[in-house]
């Protein structure tokens, strides 16, 4: 039951915020006693702040484990620093391509725009870890770029991943497909990488 309270929960606080969204509606969906919430979660904000939890813990089980995969990558081995961020951008990339990543992506979305104390907890145990694995291999992959250079990298590469989700209507109208289907995602994806190898391969204009 705290599992799908925690998923009704989702959905409604994504689409509705947390002011709007109603925890009588919660528990009526989820098919179960206001006094669920109350004795699972201790209230309203209580259940918000888990939702984020839940929601970092379901990200981090995508992602852990391509986590793993590069972050054994050694200083000045810039070849398998592209490759691994490649093989982790590929990966956030299907994440946010995947019709399940949709309900909690409209909660991310709005703590984003309006950030709290659910923000935190989803940047400590997720985004963070994945930004910090991110910034070191692009440090290793572009030794050209200053600390705040690298960041922006890491911001720009990211994003273009977020907007396949983030803007997912506006993608499905610009590829002429009602939905994101396989072939339109998987070219997407390789678009994404095939920007990416261009900027972690880019040299400064002077080098030789």
């Amino acid at each position: 039951m705290k599992d799908k309270l925690l998923d009704v929960a989702i959905d409604h606080f994504g689409r509705m915020g947390f002011e709007g969204a109603a925890t009588r509606a919660i528990a009526s969906e989820a098919d179960t006693a206001m006094s669920s919430i109350t004795y699972h979660f201790g209230g309203k904000e209580g259940l918000y702040l888990a939702c984020a939890d839940r929601i970092a813990a379901q990200v981090r089980d995508r992602l852990g484990p391509l986590l793993e995969e590069v972050g054994a990558v050694q200083d000045g081995d810039r070849e398998a620093a592209r490759n691994g961020l490649l093989v982790l951008l590929g990966g956030f990339a299907r994440v946010m391509l995947d019709p399940a990543s949709e309900r909690w992506a409209r909660f991310v979305a709005r703590e984003q725009q309006a950030p709290s104390e659910a923000f935190e907890r989803l940047y400590r145990n997720v985004m963070k870890p994945v930004s910090d694995t991110v910034i070191a291999l692009i440090t290793v992959a572009r030794p050209d770029l200053n600390a705040q250079e690298v960041r922006a990298t890491a911001v720009t590469l990211w994003g273009q991943a977020i907007a396949l989700r983030a803007a997912r209507a506006s993608a499905s109208r610009i590829m002429q497909v009602p939905d994101l289907k396989a072939a339109a995602s998987a070219l997407l994806i390789e678009r994404v990488l095939e920007n990416a190898r261009c900027i972690l391969s880019s040299k400064p204009e002077n080098a030789g």
